[in-house]
């Protein structure tokens, strides 16, 4: 029987060796039969915007863009905050594959049986 883990994202271009790490884990994660969420939260949510992870590869990894479709592609899943997003004024019409705009209650909801968690 899989479990559950979650992984929190703060950063985008602001740290990309953060946000290229995160989603490392994450593929490990979802690749080790895990049901994996990615949050994305403050600074983070600009990575669910289509293009905007294209610019963003950092040396001896994958590139963000191509480690984002894995996780998607292998049923990772990419909850956006709701309230930062529209806080940054982005456009909810362009979020990548995979990426769901989600409150806060829908994060407990995940986590309320009890799963992993790290944040970057």
């Amino acid at each position: 029987m899989p479990g559950k883990f979650c992984i929190n994202l703060t950063c985008a271009k602001d740290n990309p060796d953060k946000a290229t790490v995160a989603f490392v884990v994450a593929n490990a994660a979802v690749a080790s039969d895990q049901e994996t969420v990615v949050f994305l939260s403050t600074e983070g949510v600009r990575v669910a915007v289509a293009g905007y992870a294209d610019e963003i590869a950092e040396e001896g990894f994958a590139p963000l863009k191509e480690l984002m479709a894995n996780f998607a592609a292998a049923g990772g899943k990419i909850y956006v905050c709701s309230p930062c997003f529209k806080k940054r004024k982005l456009d909810e019409t362009a979020l990548v594959a995979g990426a769901v705009m989600v409150g806060g209650a829908k994060l407990v909801e995940f986590m309320s049986t009890g799963c992993p968690s790290l944040s970057y």
